[in-house]
Order: C-alpha cells, then structure tokens, then sequence
C-alpha cells in the first residue's frame, strides 16, 4: 500500500511560512507515513527545505494577483498524477484554492476565506478571538472543522547543522568571530515596521565596544538602511549582507549568531524557529497575532495608545512607537537574553 499523499499550497511570505510549520508536525503525528508535499513561490522555498517534515516542493509560479487560468489548470493537471487525497490551502485568497480544486484532489482544506464555497471543502471559520494567532490559525486546519483547538501549538523549528554552517561561512569567505550580534533592520511591510537607522546604528557601536561582531541581513532591498547603518556607526564597523546572501545562507547565518535584533519580519521569524536568542523590536504591528514563536524571544513594544496601527506609514507621522524606542533600553534587553541564555 503506497504512503498517503497530502498538499500544502504554502503562503506567499517567509513569516507565514515559518508559522505553518506546526500544522505539518500534527498532520505528521495524525497521518502515519505522510509524504507532505508543498507548492511553493520560490522565495520561501529556502525555508521549506529547512523543515524536516516537507516532502517534494513544487514551484508555485505565479504572482501575487496574476489569474493565469490556463496555466494553473496545466499546473493542476500535473499535480492530478500524485495522487493526493488532501490539499491544505493555507492562503485565503480565491486563486490559492483552484489548483487544487482543477487537480480533482478529493479533500480540499482551508478557511472560507473569499467566498471559496466549492473550491474549498472541508471549510473551516474563522474565530479571530478564538485563535487571535495565525500559527493557531493553521494549526488549526488539522481539525475538524468547528472543534476547538487543541493547545499547545508547538513551535517551529528549522534546520541548520554545524556543516551547514561551515559551508555557508566557507562559501562567503567569513572567518567565525567568538561573538556575533546579527541586525535584521529591514520589514518588508513597509517603514512602520522599522526601527530606525540611527539607533541600530548605535546599538551597534555599544554591542561592539563589548567585543560583538554585528553583522546585518536582509534582502536586497535592505540594502540602502544596512548601508545607512554602516555610515551612522561611529565606533564599530558593521558588517552589511543585505542584499548579499541567498536566504538559505541567511538562514546559517542567523543559527550561527550569538543573538539576534530585529524589526517584526520574516527574518525575526526564522530567527525564532532557529532557537536563537532574539531582541524582536514592534512598531506598527502586534506580538498579539504574529509574535515570534520561541522561549528565547524578548519582545519589545512602547505600546502607545496608537499602536498597533497596522499601517505601512506612520498616519500621524511622528513614528514615536519606534523612535521613541531608544537604543539603551534595546541594549538592555540584549544584555538580558545573554544572561539569560548563560544561566
């Protein structure tokens, strides 16, 4: 008898990514011998592959809004000879549900999300005080629709061994310093998110009077604010990848840091399920609904009586939830994670 076959139809952010990771433990652990396969925008595949519990991964080709009816139906066709008895359709979009739907799989799982009646069969509501987190929100998917979850959700967990380290260091020319502090400054939101340049620049300099290293990772359209970050420095010399590493890469990296700082982002996520210490600064966003999934996670918030906004700008245009967030107290919360990671 051949393993049970199921697919995830993956969301299209690193962050959600991270987060769907507890759903694939439970199916793991309700469905024996399950091959789980994911179909995947090629920018989250790096993280997919980091998940142990991640079979074959399909591209995914199609951009955000893009309909490509013709082309998603030749996808599905294809799809159709695997012979998966489940899809698990994590994003709530319309177009996220018609692969699987085209490709005849039997059980289609997922929140109604936009009006997916039929599409969507196995369909599930969604109770936003009941699971006020989106990784309760997928783990949520291996239910019974209308059950109350089953808690604690588990947190993720990616992969990065020593090997894999040394061969991302290898590849990048880096000799490992004792101390590592990794800055992840960008958010991909929008500058809300933010923490600004001038006091990652100054946590900078503080973290390397200490004897820290302080390398910053991004995409590269994190580029300008890690260069930024590089000339606000005064006495310590950052080190900018933004821009400079694929995210597997990034991903060793981060395993391989002492502790991390960072903005509400993917980054933070991956950061979390790496079980590294983390300083998770939030501006405009909540830790109510996505927080980083981790005991060693510090969360930082002025929580003004604006915030969170949810907004990509500042709509009064101060940014006090983050500017007002002043490098000595981030520092401190540094200096807390080590301490405490030492005891």
């Amino acid at each position: 008898m051949s393993a049970p076959r199921a697919l995830v139809v993956a969301p299209a952010w690193i962050g959600d990514t991270v987060m769907a990771q507890p759903l694939f433990m439970r199916l793991h652990r309700s469905i024996p011998g399950l091959q789980l396969d994911a179909l995947a925008p090629p920018w989250v595949t790096p993280v997919l592959r980091r998940m142990p519990e991640i079979g074959e991964i399909i591209d995914n080709p199609f951009a955000h809004g893009e309909l490509s009816l013709k082309a998603r139906y030749g996808l599905a066709r294809q799809l159709a000879q695997r012979g998966y008895r489940q899809a698990y359709v994590l994003p709530n979009s319309l177009k996220s549900a018609l692969i699987p739907f085209f490709a005849g799989i039997p059980e289609r799982i997922g929140f109604t999300g936009e009006s997916r009646y039929g599409l969507i069969n196995r369909r599930h509501t969604l109770d936003e005080v009941a699971l006020p987190q989106m990784a309760e929100r997928f783990a949520q998917l291996a239910q019974t629709p209308g059950s109350p979850l089953i808690r604690p959700v588990d947190y993720p967990r990616l992969e990065s061994g020593p090997g894999q380290q040394a061969e991302t260091l290898a590849k990048l020319g880096i000799e490992r310093p004792p101390r590592i502090a990794v800055f992840c400054p960008g958010a991909e939101y929008g500058p809300a998110k933010r923490w600004p340049a001038r006091h990652f620049a100054a946590l900078a300099d503080e973290l390397g009077q200490r004897g820290y290293a302080v390398w910053l990772l991004g995409s590269p359209k994190d580029r300008p604010v890690g260069e930024e970050i590089v000339r606000l420095a005064t006495t310590s010399t950052p080190r900018n990848f933004c821009g400079e590493t694929s995210l597997s890469q990034a991903i060793d990296l981060i395993a391989a840091s002492s502790f991390i700082v960072c903005n509400d982002s993917g980054l933070m996520h991956v950061a979390a399920a790496l079980g590294r210490p983390l300083v998770a600064v939030y501006g405009s966003s909540s830790p109510g609904f996505t927080p980083p999934l981790s005991d060693r996670a510090t969360i930082l918030s002025l929580n003004l009586k604006c915030s969170p906004c949810f907004k990509r700008e500042c709509p009064l245009g101060h940014l006090d939830c983050l500017n007002k967030l002043e490098p000595p107290r981030v520092l401190d919360a540094c200096l807390d994670c080590l301490r405490g990671d030492a005891s």
